[in-house]
Order: structure tokens, then C-alpha cells, then sequence
């Protein structure tokens, strides 16, 4: 559970090709106030390829 005062909150990372959520990492969101964008390996296009920030 998150603290009160806690900067971290969880993100969805959505591929850019087939459209499926794969991964959730935390972020700070007082740090990086854009939006994350990882190269990552998505299990239904069964390569690497850029995971952007869920809206």
C-alpha cells in the first residue's frame, strides 16, 4: 500500500505495435513528469519494441 505522502504510483506500459498492456513499473511522478517510453519484449508480437506510458 502506498504511503500519504508517497511520490511513486504505478503505470501501465502499452506496446506501440499490437496495442496490449505487458508490463506495470512505478514512476515518480514529482521526477519524470513525461510520459515513460521503454524498449521492452512483448510476448504477442514475440520481440522487442517500444513500450510507451498508458494515458
Amino acid at each position: 500500500m502506498a504511503k500519504k505522502n508517497e511520490n511513486r504510483i504505478l503505470v501501465s506500459l502499452v506496446c506501440e505495435e499490437c496495442k496490449t498492456p505487458n508490463y506495470t513499473v512505478s514512476k515518480n511522478k514529482k521526477n519524470t513528469t513525461e510520459r515513460l517510453e521503454l524498449n521492452k519484449f512483448c510476448s504477442t508480437c514475440r520481440k522487442t519494441t517500444t513500450h510507451k506510458e498508458k494515458k
